[in-house]
């Protein structure tokens, strides 16, 4: 059995107006035998918020929200395990290799979080599919993240009580949403975290939506062209 169908629910949060990511994600899922049309998938509409608030972008703001939702979807549902997708992810070569063994490493442990794709300011050592990293470990990029129950229900109210507070409160306030997942694993060390070794997945170049455009990215001609040299990037 394909060990990605053991997730209750494996969210791909994608803004309506993306449709080229979409279209992106679609390749990537059908290569890990997934489809956007077919359970446990779910094509989880990203907000766009129309101010960044205490955030800091609009993006930043919509990616928290996005995710925060997804969260409360899935505690709402019952859900006992999930993953959350971002539509950049790209499986890479070597996660592909490993993702089988990864994900059936992970269910041989008590987990409550699991990242197949991040940033870490340390190198891992590749003994093993999978590393259990320490609370205190800061772990960036959200493209490719699991949770499990009770740190699903426990994750989202967290997240929601940031959104109550101002930006930089000593409790946590308003913030990119990798930061809000390690402020919840400081906070609650007894959250059992582990990270794929090799990754699984990168963050398909692509136009941000987190950040302000690049010139290139504002205007259609030009930004169609600029996708396309990313794509033949990604192919060398």
């Amino acid at each position: 059995m394909n060990p990605l169908t053991s997730f209750d629910r494996i969210y791909v949060i994608n803004l309506a107006s993306r449709s080229d990511r979409r279209i992106e994600m679609q390749t990537q899922l059908e290569r890990v035998g997934l489809s956007l049309d077919r359970a446990p998938v779910s094509l989880f509409p990203a907000l766009r918020p129309a101010s960044p608030g205490d955030f800091p972008s609009i993006g930043a703001r919509g990616c928290f929200g996005s995710h925060l939702g997804a969260l409360k979807a899935a505690a709402a549902e019952g859900c006992e395990r999930i993953l959350i997708l971002e539509d950049d992810l790209d499986f890479s070569p070597a996660g592909l290799a490993a993702i089988e063994t990864a994900l059936r490493a992970l269910q041989d442990q008590p987990w409550g979080m699991f990242y197949g794709g991040y940033r870490l300011d340390r190198a891992l050592p590749l003994d093993a599919p999978i590393q259990q990293v320490a609370p205190t470990d800061v772990i960036g990029t959200t493209h490719f993240v699991g949770l499990s129950a009770p740190w699903i229900g426990i994750a989202a109210e967290y997240l929601e009580a940031m959104l109550g507070r101002p930006a930089g409160d000593p409790r946590g306030g308003p913030m990119h949403v990798d930061g809000a997942y390690s402020w919840l694993r400081a906070a609650h060390p007894e959250l059992r975290t582990w990270v794929a070794t090799p990754q699984l997945g990168d963050q398909r170049p692509s136009r941000t939506d987190i950040h302000d455009l690049r010139w290139y990215d504002r205007w259609p001609v030009v930004r169609d062209l600029a996708q396309a040299a990313r794509r033949l990037r990604r192919r060398h």
